[in-house]
């Protein structure tokens, strides 16, 4: 009999349940990125829901590009998103590394000049080995481009140029010019915090 009890509880808990559509963000041109069960709106809150760069653009190249969003409203049977972070896949990243090159990982938190601390990892692959004081001075150079181009930008304009790839265009140019580099991909970011300005 208990156990008889337990299941009619479980199937009236679901039937509580409702469906919720979920869009990301105005941004990203509001797209409908999946749905989400919950009995209670208020507990969709804070949920990180995950879809590829290329399922919200209707670009499958960009299909290795993982982003994530956090649900941060509910209105009827709609939840809205912010962004709040992306990461390649590791075969595309793999994919990228050559032999006889250095690969140099950048980890660098930035500020959107409307206050928003991202955390992004930049990979930069040379076109022959670099030596450490090679690598260090390509490390400063991006850590200093990553820094002014968030300054001057909002969090919405930042965050499509990383996923966009034009940051890493930018970051490849000034590279460059410290040592011969193949190739630049921002790898991930991770949204922190909303800073002190």
């Amino acid at each position: 009999m208990a156990k008889k009890k337990q299941v009619g509880r479980r199937v009236e808990g679901w039937k509580a349940k409702k469906w919720y559509r979920v869009f990301v963000p105005d941004s990203f041109g509001k797209v409908e990125i999946g749905d989400t069960i919950s009995a209670d709106p208020e507990n969709m809150i804070g949920r990180v829901m995950t879809a590829t760069l290329g399922e919200i653009v209707q670009d499958y190249s960009k299909s290795h590009i993982k982003m994530k969003f956090k649900i941060n409203n509910v209105a009827g049977d709609a939840a809205y998103t912010e962004f709040v972070g992306h990461e390649v896949t590791r075969d595309y990243l793999r994919s990228m590394v050559k032999r006889r090159a250095s690969r140099i990982d950048t980890i660098h938190p930035i500020i959107s000049k409307d206050g928003k601390l991202l955390r992004v990892t930049v990979v930069c692959l040379t076109l022959s080995r670099a030596d450490q004081s090679q690598v260090h001075a390509v490390r400063q150079a991006i850590s200093q481009a990553l820094t002014a181009r968030a300054a001057e930008s909002d969090f919405e304009t930042l965050v499509k140029d990383i996923v966009s790839g034009d940051m890493a265009r930018d970051i490849f140019k000034v590279a460059k010019e410290i040592y011969p580099i193949r190739r630049v991909e921002i790898t991930k970011s991770k949204l922190e915090q909303i800073a002190t300005v």
